[in-house]
């Protein structure tokens, strides 16, 4: 019992410890003056936050998670952090607000580079006193990640409720406003506001003719846009002349030069940054004015060399199962049919991903099917994700446990959160007693769906051929986890030793023989041996897959070509070393398989 209630306990702090990450950023689910702009609808922008001293409003920021807003430094110049409230979920400044939510401030942190002369890092970050609850009135936004492109005339918004005109101060109740400016390309504003004013820490938007722009009350608040369904912050209202004055568009700190700063200061439930690509070209490389110096291309630079089976975020030891982080298996990818996630998948070279065949018995039409990189959560923020539709779909031809390759219409960029995993091609020993691991989205991945990882060993195949065959202990794979890998590392790379699929049985069996002390569960046959009753010996189920390489010549006529490995390692080399890890791996066999029964016992409990 106590090893019940300490499994139900590491359980209750793993669910609460995903619970507490970041859900969601830049969802309105409500989103269907500033200078020209507009009364917002309630709830539009979720990640408005007003700052006010004694009840006054002095400034805007924005929610980036549970415990801190986004703000501009020159909001601190006569304030400090004691004297200031966040008002969350504000709708009107003064009147009615079912949906306020207030927090004082614990630290008001400037960035230390904030040059209050220049106005150039003008940005601060602000801790809450306590977290908020995420609801339809009070979301996170995200955050332009560094790489983000915002050329000339793409449309944003700004929200606030500041002045809606030189000293014209927003008339009662003070609903919140909203207006929608384009970007200004930093060479014309530089050249608009004189030479060097403009910095590469800052962004331009505002309409050139002037009578649309952010005032006086907006400094700290967001400059937004939408990509897909998702709202990114792309800058924060720093300064102007005067108010929507012709010729000087807005300017705002540009959010995605500052995220290895923002990542240092908030250690934990970090906000989400995600890349913002314009389309088309930039027309503002073309501008030219006196003493502007003209645009040079950046010289190109060497792409590194595509490798497999490279995961420098992976650090895990021991056995058993939990929670992956972001970036553990960079090659994991969420298989959607009409956007519902339906299997795994393993991205094997830049341009292909391969799964299990069975997955597409609902449709086998390309276009029907988006392959998502760099996923960690099927529910909320996953600011590392890649879509990528697919082009198309080719099936081998064995007798059982198929296989299928998905072209990608587009090669992903690779990161440490997107990388190919090498495929065994046959010339890897995966030795009785090696560990290897097994990923996936099934069901115990908490609120946020997070991907899940389980440890095992290879055992012996017993009376089941292991010439095309790799057994393992018994994996919990389900329908949404099949088609993912088996993954077992070997010198410095991963390799995937077998496509997962389900087994028809996985459950311990009993008869009553003592003779054979193993059943072995396979994706098309159970072998059932005669053992004591459960109550006096628990049996160790063994499931048996597909070598990777039985499809090998498949493979190589379908995919272009197979990355090398990180570092080569000789098959002898990697022999001894699986043999010394077997042995460790076998002494917490029992650890893990008694784990994992329990696991069971737990869920059989809660039902």
């Amino acid at each position: 019992m106590m090893v019940f209630r300490t499994l139900c306990l590491v359980f209750l702090v793993l669910a609460k410890g995903c619970l507490a990450q970041l859900d969601v950023c830049g969802k309105a689910t409500l989103n269907t003056k500033i200078v020209g702009g507009q009364n917002a609808n309630l709830g539009s922008w979720p990640w408005q936050v007003s700052l006010q001293v004694q009840g006054f409003h002095f400034c805007g920021g924005s929610l980036i998670n549970n415990g801190w807003v986004l703000s501009a430094a020159h909001c601190f110049g006569s304030y400090k952090a004691p004297q200031v409230t966040v008002v969350l979920g504000l709708y009107n400044l003064s009147g009615n607000n079912p949906n306020k939510v207030s927090r004082s401030l614990t630290a008001a942190i400037i960035n230390p580079n904030y040059n209050s002369q220049t106005n150039d890092n003008d940005l601060s970050l602000l801790q809450l006193s306590s977290l908020v609850t995420f609801n339809d009135y009070i979301t996170p936004v995200c955050l332009a990640a560094p790489g983000s492109t915002f050329f000339t005339n793409t449309m944003t918004w700004v929200t606030g409720w500041g002045n809606i005109g030189n000293a014209v101060t927003l008339p009662s109740p003070g609903t919140l406003q909203e207006v929608q400016v384009p970007i200004v390309g930093n060479r014309k504003c530089n050249c608009l506001y004189g030479i060097g004013t403009i910095t590469s820490n800052m962004l331009c938007a505002g309409l050139l003719q002037g009578g649309k722009d952010s005032c006086q009350g907006d400094s700290g608040g967001p400059l937004v846009i939408k990509q897909g369904s998702q709202w990114i912050q792309a800058g924060i209202v720093s300064f102007g002349e005067k108010c929507a004055a012709p010729n000087f568009p807005g300017v705002y700190a540009s959010v995605s030069q500052y995220k290895n700063w923002i990542d240092q200061v908030i250690t934990t439930d970090q906000p989400g940054f995600i890349q913002f690509t314009s389309s088309g070209s930039n027309s503002d490389l073309q501008v030219t004015c006196n003493n502007l110096p003209p645009y040079t291309t950046p010289a190109p630079t060497t792409a590194a060399p595509v490798v497999c089976g490279s995961a420098k975020l992976n650090n895990l030891t021991g056995t058993g199962s939990s929670l992956a982080s972001a970036g553990t298996w960079p090659w994991i990818a969420s298989l959607q049919l009409n956007g519902t996630h339906v299997c795994g998948g393993t991205l094997i070279s830049q341009q292909f991903v391969v799964s299990s065949a069975d997955c597409f018995s609902s449709s086998t039409k390309p276009s029907d099917w988006t392959v998502k990189l760099g996923r960690l959560n099927q529910n909320g923020s996953n600011p590392n994700e890649v879509s990528v539709t697919v082009t198309n779909i080719t099936f081998s031809q064995g007798d059982s446990n198929d296989i299928a390759v998905l072209q990608l219409s587009s090669m992903p960029t690779l990161s440490n959160y997107i990388q190919p995993i090498c495929v065994d091609q046959g010339n890897n020993n995966f030795s009785v007693g090696t560990q290897c691991w097994a990923a996936g989205w099934g069901t115990g991945g908490g609120a946020q769906q997070t991907l899940q990882q389980f440890s095992t060993v290879i055992v012996n195949c017993g009376n089941t051929s292991s010439s095309n065959s790799i057994c393992t202990e018994a994996l919990p794979i389900e329908q949404t986890t099949k088609g993912g890998s088996l993954m077992c590392k070997i010198g410095q790379s991963w390799i995937q030793a077998a496509v997962l699929t389900l087994a028809s049985n996985s459950s311990n069996s009993t008869n009553n023989s003592t003779n054979d002390s193993t059943n072995v569960a396979s994706s098309n046959s159970t072998i059932s041996t005669k053992s004591l009753p459960d109550v006096l010996i628990l049996k160790k189920d063994i499931q048996t897959f597909t070598k990777i390489n039985t499809f090998i010549s498949f493979l190589k006529s379908t995919v272009d070509s197979f990355p090398p490995a990180v570092a080569n390692s000789s098959s002898s080399s990697s022999s001894s070393s699986s043999s010394t890890s077997g042995c460790q791996a076998l002494s917490s066999l029992s650890v893990a398989s008694v784990f994992l029964s329990l696991l069971a016992l737990i869920q059989s409990f809660v039902l």
